[in-house]
């Protein structure tokens, strides 16, 4: 027990001191991208609405007139002390945009990834069960259709058919105006502000707003839930020790959901922080759908403005987040299965 206990302890400090070169390769990157473009962010975002002597001065305050060593190291000293900088159209500090915008693409992304373990796990699974018949084809078509499907298309399908057609539910924003107006943001995801608030009424006026850029954002990863349970699950119940439990009267729904599904678990979690991951990027279509207030929609907004220093902050944000889920999907793995630790 000692033992196992140690392996695992190392394996975690391993991988946290991994975190240090992903982090700075992920930070530099980001870094050099925004530099790839000409001029300088204060030109860029504000050149024609203001006078040469003003971005002059402006530039010379936001170091643009340092060489490029010492920007890159200003922006890393300031990344690891928490400023993400200001930005420059409208003068907002990125950490604000982080709490409040971030809040809402952490609400959207959550209850995607729901939908889509919902969605994905019991369909992969009935896909394995029966491998091979018409319900298994089925599935599989469905799968390939909603990992093919574009994130925008789908949204703007579901917008004509359940605002314009059907009126069930609107089309934009977390929350009906007169909801966001009496909640108060506390947490700034709307949902958990309108349960703080005792407000049952704007809780499922939110509940209504994100129903559609939900489902349609878990639908883009649906399918790849369902072929990665399919395979792995259809792989496991043709191993010695399920075919062992068949022998002993087991019965098969108990061989497929407590033996074979459990022991596909270390794979659908890699590929499930993954996912996480990737829905950030693909909540930057859905949010510009439907109007979801999140970081995608404003990431869209500063790169019509020019506003590269808005950009690099939220990529920034993005690239952090991309390196912590990946060390969670380490941890729980090590937790998960033993032969991940050696």
């Amino acid at each position: 027990m000692a033992a196992r206990s140690g392996t695992l302890r190392r394996y975690l400090v391993v991988r946290l001191l991994l975190v240090i070169p992903n982090v700075f390769v992920l930070l530099t990157m980001v870094f050099l991208l925004l530099r790839v473009a000409p001029g300088d962010p204060v030109s860029a975002a504000l050149g024609g609405r203001l006078p040469p002597e003003e971005l002059a001065r402006r530039r010379a305050a936001g170091g643009y007139d340092d060489p490029i060593l010492l920007q890159y190291w200003n922006y890393l000293s300031h990344v690891f002390r928490g400023d993400l900088g200001t930005t420059v159209s409208d003068n907002r500090p990125i950490t604000n945009i982080l709490v409040v915008n971030g809040a809402a693409t952490l609400s959207l992304t959550v209850v995607a990834i729901l939908v889509a373990l919902a969605i994905g796990i019991p369909l992969g699974l009935l896909a394995a069960r029966y491998r091979n018949s018409w319900l298994d084809v089925v599935i599989r078509i469905f799968g390939v259709l909603t990992y093919a499907a574009p994130v925008f298309f789908v949204g703007v399908v579901a917008i004509i058919i359940f605002t314009g057609t059907l009126g069930w539910l609107p089309s934009g924003q977390q929350a009906s105006p007169i909801a966001q107006a009496t909640v108060e943001p506390v947490t700034h995801i709307f949902l958990v502000d309108a349960l703080i608030a005792g407000d049952t009424e704007s809780f499922v006026d939110g509940v209504k707003h994100l129903i559609m850029p939900a489902f349609t954002l878990g639908l883009l990863i649906t399918g790849v839930f369902i072929r990665l349970i399919r395979v792995n699950v259809a792989q496991t119940l043709r191993d010695d020790y399920v075919e062992a439990a068949r022998a002993r009267g087991i019965a098969e729904r108990r061989v497929v959901f407590q033996h074979a599904f459990r022991n596909a678990m270390v794979p659908f979690v890699t590929v499930l922080g993954l996912q996480a991951a990737l829905c950030l990027g693909g909540a930057i279509l859905s949010e510009t759908t439907f109007s979801w207030p999140g970081l995608g929609s404003q990431l869209v907004q500063y790169i019509n403005a020019r506003d590269y220093v808005a950009v690099q902050g939220i990529m920034t944000i993005y690239a952090l987040v991309v390196v912590g889920v990946s060390l969670l999907i380490d941890f729980v793995n090590a937790f998960i299965d033993p032969r991940v630790r050696y």
